[in-house]
């Protein structure tokens, strides 16, 4: 064969020729459908999770119950009056004169209803020190941080007039405006700042602009398209702003990378002294392939979340099965056709003292080109097997060992955002005071006659109980709803922010004062909700889901793993050396978040507990993410040994000639995800943190070492496949030989190469 007559065959292979051939329209079918995408969406609009879908369970019967009956819940909000020196008490002139002033304050605003006051409603506290004021703002809750300025302000100017008293608001729409006035942007900037940053990064790696953008540029239109696709999908699967940004943060990590590997495996074939129409043909064969089988991957592991059955979780994962899946597609077809219109001038915007080019002039043999420190860490490791995986598997190990005692629980106001704001003091001070009251459990009651006797009669026992069960201190709050037969319960729960303590006094309503009271009436329900149920119930229907999400996600891996290299041992040693990355990360997550160990080095600080949400979402990103530095550095093993090297250089080869692929995306997404760990949200940090923290991991300690010390060890056993496996589908055929340039391809020692 003359160059440029490689045959190479497969998806990825016939994806990238037809694209190179017929480029113009590859290019134009792609930017059609990012339109037509966006375009859709658009029109159709996006519809996002309802409350009364968020959780199963208790959580979900209220908050249905509520939907169906029309019934739109303001925001409340509550000003505490207290002493700040202990000396006045509710009884005393002054403080009462500071009571009359604050509802007469916040009634002349005109944006709130329903002002009470803590001589009627009896929400003083037991040392008397301590009084509430409530009410409720007007309109629609979604919006009342845009409405509570005034209330605000004509707060302060009754603080401003009683310097012995603390008098301070605290509720939906006070937290709602002082965290967006805080945090408002900051994760949007985290966003915006995430694409200049991987473009930096690329910069350095390739020393050109044209070819530094061209990952940018695929993995912002694959998000855009994404996002359009998300509101026509909604209709049937509805999404959520929370799923969005992590649609964006996938998008970028993967559209990046899979351009990346591309891209540097053109560009590494044109070095070589190939053409531009071989070295394409060669990438769309052998990176195109890895990039198919490792996004096949992704959205197996991303398709995991459907299984939670949480619809937060349902719409994080389907957004990010998306986006996955379209920057996949843009990868094998789109690139190949722009790279076959640049041509030479991908290297267009060259940065000085970055750019490689002289270097591989005066000497393009692949020696160079290999990374010179990973061929230092891969003589040792190869050198001494046994050694490297015993030290690196039992760091690994020991990383891994705090999270065996993990902790999760949805964080309370002043584990998320420390007390560095104002509000977060008052929401302590308010808990302190009347434990529970800042977020006290809601018994959303519905009868078919709310006012019968025996229904009123029950809600009396009901609120009496709740307090001699030692579940409340009191007061126990009674709105009825006449018109819809229903009743609002407020129960503030003994224990207040501390979550173990609240849900066990949750517990005690549930299964003991309800069903002595309310239960024993026909045709009642009485579910009960609130902060605290809702983290207990998000924590049940969570734990419930584990194990069917671990085993999908585990199972699937393995099997594409199983096909994709037909070799049981190479399927077996992927997932155990993800689990072991994934393990790692939860320790640091735990070490750092739950016991507080070097958490000021990130900004943190030791909260007791991981977020709920936080350890299965991990697990299902990074066994995602994981396999997209594993496919690569293993299908180019795979690829060497294919020609005829030994395991032992296959690995050498394999691992050194990635090397730097896979140190730039790695540290493209390392960065990526450290942004938000800058963020002020604890939860937030602990997302960045363990991310960045696995990925780091897994591009260095799991694919620079422990990978090619295990393969060395098991040497030829490395390709073991049963026979009675072979009847499998074969999904390996695309493996592209080396592309020849003159005459028949040899290996390093000379022998011909199979092609």
């Amino acid at each position: 064969m003359g160059n440029g007559e490689t045959r190479v065959r497969g998806l990825a292979a016939r994806a990238g020729g037809w694209s190179a051939r017929h480029r113009w329209a590859a290019v134009g079918i792609w930017v059609l459908f990012v339109v037509l995408a966006m375009g859709l969406g658009s029109a159709a609009g996006r519809v996002d999770v309802k409350d009364s879908d968020q959780l199963k369970g208790e959580t979900h019967t209220a908050a249905k119950i509520i939907e169906d009956a029309g019934i739109e819940e303001p925001a409340g909000e509550t000003v505490l009056i207290q002493s700040k020196d202990g000396s006045l008490k509710a009884t005393d002139a002054e403080f009462k004169s500071a009571v009359t002033a604050v509802v007469k304050a916040v009634e002349g605003t005109g944006k709130v209803t329903d002002v009470t006051s803590p001589y009627d409603t009896r929400t003083i506290s037991k040392d008397g020190r301590s009084a509430l004021v409530q009410f409720d703002m007007r309109g629609d809750s979604d919006t009342a941080g845009e409405r509570v300025e005034p209330v605000l302000n004509a707060v302060e100017d009754v603080q401003k007039d009683h310097g012995s008293l603390r008098i301070e608001e605290i509720g939906g729409a006070s937290m709602m405006k002082t965290f967006d006035d805080a945090f408002g942007d900051d994760f949007q900037k985290a966003e915006y700042s995430a694409v200049p940053v991987a473009l930096g990064i690329l910069l350095i790696a390739f020393g050109a602009l044209v070819a530094a953008l061209l990952p940018v540029l695929l993995a912002v239109t694959a998000i855009m398209a994404t996002m359009g696709l998300m509101g026509i999908v909604s209709h049937v699967m509805p999404m959520s702003d929370t799923a969005n940004s992590v649609m964006l943060l996938v998008g970028l990590a993967v559209g990046v990378d899979y351009c990346l590997f591309y891209l540097r495996r053109e560009r590494e074939e044109r070095q070589a002294g190939r053409d531009a129409q071989t070295a394409l043909r060669v990438a769309a064969a052998t990176s195109g392939r890895a990039i198919i089988v490792s996004g096949v991957t992704v959205c197996v592991a991303m398709a995991g979340m459907l299984f939670t059955g949480l619809a937060e979780f349902e719409a994080m994962g389907l957004a990010s099965l998306m986006v996955v899946a379209v920057a996949m597609v843009g990868s094998v077809t789109v690139l190949p056709a722009l790279l076959s219109l640049l041509g030479e001038r991908v290297e267009k915007g060259k940065i000085p003292f970055l750019h490689p080019e002289s270097r591989l002039r005066r000497n393009k043999s692949a020696a160079n080109r290999e990374s010179r420190f990973w061929t230092a860490v891969l003589k040792g490791v190869l050198a001494r097997p046994v050694i490297s995986v015993a030290v690196a598997a039992g760091a690994l190990l020991a990383i891994a060992a705090p999270a065996l005692g993990m902790k999760t629980q949805n964080l309370t106001l002043d584990q998320e955002f420390g007390d560095s704001l104002p509000i977060v003091q008052t929401y302590n001070r308010l808990n302190e005071a009347f434990p529970g009251g800042s977020d006290p459990a809601e018994v959303v009651v519905k009868a078919d006659d709310i006012n019968a006797p025996e229904v009123k009669s029950a809600l009396a026992d009901f609120r009496d109980r709740a307090v001699s069960s030692g579940a409340s201190r009191g007061p126990v709050e009674i709105k009825l709803h006449d018109e819809q037969n229903i009743a609002f319960v407020y129960v503030p729960l003994v224990g207040g922010s501390d979550l173990d303590k609240a849900g066990a006094s949750l517990d005690k309503l549930r299964d003991d004062v309800r069903p002595a009271t309310l239960g024993k009436v026909d045709g009642v329900e009485a579910p009960i909700t609130g902060q605290v149920a809702g983290s207990k119930d998000f924590n049940d229907q969570l734990a419930g889901a584990v194990v069917p999400v671990f085993a999908f996600v585990v199972v699937f891996a393995f099997g594409l793993m199983l096909l994709s290299f037909r070799s049981l041992t190479i399927a077996i040693t992927s997932i155990v050396l993800n689990l072991l990355s994934v393990g790692a990360a939860y320790g640091i997550l735990v070490a750092v978040f739950q016991h507080g160990w070097g958490a000021s080095l990130v900004g943190a600080e030791g909260v007791g507990a991981i977020i709920t949400w936080l350890p299965l979402f991990l697990f299902v990103i990074l066994f995602g993410l994981s396999m997209d530095y594993h496919v690569f550095v293993v299908s180019r093993i795979r690829e060497a040994r294919l020609r005829g090297r030994t395991t032992k250089d296959a690995i050498q080869h394999g691992v050194v000639t990635t090397a730097g692929v896979v140190t730039s995306a790695a540290v493209i997404m390392v960065a990526v995800f450290a942004i938000f760990g800058t963020l002020s949200m604890q939860s937030m940090k602990q997302m960045g943190v363990g991310l960045a923290a696995a990925v780091l991991i897994d591009a260095t300690i799991i694919r620079g070492v422990l990978l090619p010390a295990v393969m060395a060890l098991l040497g030829e056993r490395n390709w073991y496949f049963p026979k009675w496996l072979h009847r499998l589908p074969d999904m390996t055929h695309d493996e592209a030989p080396e592309a020849v340039t003159h005459g028949p391809a040899h290996d390093d020692k000379g022998e011909r190469v199979p092609v």
